[in-house]
């Protein structure tokens, strides 16, 4: 069994445990008990309102997607991968016990129920998983040791495991379900820089974060450029970041499409960096080096915000 799934749930918040089904999806998932594709239903969490799994075995589990997955390209890739902390396997069949993100899979068509739409849903298949369920064209996962449970939540991991991309809960529309997010403090390279908390593996790594040349004040260019935002996930929030050791006027949010918002600091919008490197330390965390620092691409340079 995964260490990193059972040690999840003491890395999470209590709020972010919670999930339930609304009446309607119950009565629905009753009517429904065996459809002939895996049913996926819209579930209330403590971030929001977020697709779940409505049928078989895995029956209120919560689904996730990763930021690096697009088209036939996965970040979450399956078979094992090498990494210093020993093998690791991303992704396997729904029942696959040693896979990181298990891949919510379905015999059929997969079945909308209640709040979820059927246009969006899909299947891809893949060798050594099978038809995995998709939704607005993500690839969608498990996580969760038990159902009406999130603790996948705001996972990145750039490196170590190299999946390249963040975690989240997705929404009816097909889009991110984030948390709110907090602003802090890093040191890189003897200098200190702003930074998000971000869950790993290894417990909580304040990752940095960058500003793009490319954007405008209050603008996201690259945000709204799915390859870009791909190889430098933005830094979203539900509306309300909180700031811990920075001055919290700085921070701010902007909007995007399908009402989405991306932290911004003094009106710049902020990034991850999906290939961001970490250093191992003494007691068995990991430090990130800024690798993304000067990086030019996507029509602009991503900077370190130095002395927030």
């Amino acid at each position: 069994m995964s260490i990193r799934r059972s040690l999840a749930l003491l890395a999470v918040p209590a709020a972010a445990l919670a999930l339930t089904a609304t009446p309607a999806m119950a009565s629905a998932t009753a009517r429904h008990a065996a459809p002939s594709g895996t049913e996926i239903i819209l579930a209330n969490t403590a971030f929001g309102p977020s697709l779940a799994v409505g049928s078989g075995p895995f029956k209120n589990y919560t689904l996730y997607y990763i930021t690096s997955d697009h088209g036939t390209s996965f970040g979450c890739t399956t078979g094992v991968t090498k990494t210093p902390i020993g093998p690791i396997t991303c992704t396997g069949p729904s029942n696959d016990k040693n896979a990181e993100w298990p891949a919510i899979t379905t015999t059929g068509k997969p079945v909308a129920g209640p709040g979820v739409r059927q246009f969006l849903l899909g299947r891809v298949y893949r060798k050594g998983v099978g038809w995995q369920v998709t939704y607005a064209g993500h690839p969608l996962y498990l996580f969760d040791m038990q159902p009406a449970a999130v603790t996948g939540e705001g996972w990145f991991e750039p490196g170590l495991p190299p999946w390249h991309g963040v975690w989240w809960l997705i929404s009816a529309g097909g889009q991110p379900v984030p948390w709110a997010g907090t602003l802090t403090k890093a040191t890189i390279g003897g200098k200190t820089v702003l930074a998000e908390p971000m869950l790993t593996g290894i417990g909580w790594v304040n990752w940095p974060l960058y500003t793009f040349s490319g954007d405008s004040s209050y603008g996201t260019t690259c945000a709204q450029n799915p390859a870009c935002a791909r190889a430098w996930p933005p830094a979203y929030t539900n509306g309300s970041p909180g700031s811990s050791g920075v001055p919290a006027g700085a921070v701010g949010t902007t909007g995007l499409p399908g009402g989405l918002s991306q932290i911004t600091w003094n009106g710049h919008p902020l990034y991850l960096f999906s290939n961001e490197q970490a250093a191992p330390t003494s007691n068995g965390g990991a430090v990130p080096v800024g690798n993304g620092n000067g990086i030019h691409a996507f029509g602009g340079t991503f900077s370190l915000v130095v002395n927030p």
